[in-house]
C-alpha cells in the first residue's frame, strides 16, 4: 500500500489574520452581529477558526458575557481593546509617514 503524505492546514499570517479579524469587527459594527459567518465564507475559513483569531485578538467578537450581558464591540472591554489596537496602526502609519516625509524632502533639496 502507498503511503499517503499527511496535508497541512493553510497557515495565516499575522496580517491575514487581522483583516479577517477586521472584517469581522467592521461587520458586526455595522449589523450587531453575524460577522464571522460572512468571514467564513468570504476568506474560506472555518468559524472556529474565525472565533479564535477574534479572542486572541483581544476579544472583540460579540457574544454573551457573564449574566447575559453583550460583551464585544461596544463593551468597555471591547472599546479598550480596539482603542489599543487602532493606536498601534496610528503609530506605525506616522513611521511610514516620516520616513516618506523624509524622502520626499531629500528629493526635493537635490532640485
Amino acid at each position: 500500500m502507498a503511503s499517503k503524505k499527511a496535508s497541512k492546514g493553510k497557515r495565516y499570517s499575522t496580517e491575514e489574520k487581522q483583516q479577517v479579524v477586521d472584517f469581522v469587527n467592521q461587520h458586526n459594527a455595522a449589523n450587531g452581529r453575524g460577522g464571522a459567518a460572512a468571514a467564513s465564507k468570504k476568506f474560506g475559513v472555518s468559524q472556529l477558526t474565525v472565533a479564535s483569531w477574534l479572542k486572541n485578538s483581544g476579544g472583540a467578537s460579540v457574544g454573551k458575557g457573564h449574566k447575559g450581558k453583550a460583551v464585544g464591540a461596544g463593551s468597555r472591554t471591547g472599546v479598550l481593546a480596539e482603542l489599543s489596537k487602532l493606536d498601534g496602526v496610528i503609530a506605525a502609519k506616522r513611521k511610514e509617514l516620516d520616513a516618506l516625509e523624509a524622502r520626499f524632502q531629500k528629493l526635493k533639496g537635490s532640485l
